[in-house]
């Protein structure tokens, strides 16, 4: 099971995404159905069919959005957090082969879309959980071998805003 945390920013931008659907998108595919609805045989008509199916689509992602938002716990950055790995942190590690990454820990719903971004749920994001710059983090993926890190740098956005 997905863990229910969320950044300020990532809570704002589902919200964002809900009064879309629901003020702006659902009415006015409700509008072109209504009207395609009224012309006739709607087994032939595509354009009954293709908005009454994103009619459905539109309200799956309001049905998902609706519940996440009653879930989800906000996580705002602390002070007491600078120093150490915890949720919403910007992590910079660099293997022995001089590779670098970089990542912020956030929740399940704000990875899409953010390529630098890595779910709390991620191996990579537990291993470094806690831990502090110049601490060596040790990842198993897919059964390779295991991949040695060192941290280099943790910062945090203030208010969670980014």
């Amino acid at each position: 099971m997905p863990t229910l945390l969320i950044t300020r920013a990532g809570y704002t931008k589902l919200q964002h995404e809900f009064n879309e659907l629901w003020s702006n998108e659902r009415p006015k595919v409700t509008k072109i159905v209504a009207w395609a609805a009224s012309l006739g045989d709607r087994s032939e008509n595509a354009d009954y069919q293709y908005n009454k199916k994103r009619l459905r689509e539109i309200d799956r992602r309001l049905r998902y959005l609706r519940s996440q938002l009653e879930q989800l716990r906000i996580v705002d950055y602390h002070p007491s957090q600078e120093g150490k790995i915890y949720f919403g942190a910007r992590v910079y590690l660099k293997n022995f082969n001089g590779q670098s990454l970089a990542f912020r820990i956030v929740g399940p719903d704000e990875i899409f879309h953010n390529s630098d971004y890595i779910s709390i749920d991620a191996p990579m994001a537990r291993a470094c959980l806690q831990k502090s710059v110049g601490e060596s983090v040790q990842v198993i993926v897919s059964g390779e071998l295991p991949l040695d890190w060192e941290i280099t740098a943790i910062t945090y956005y203030p208010s969670n805003n980014s």
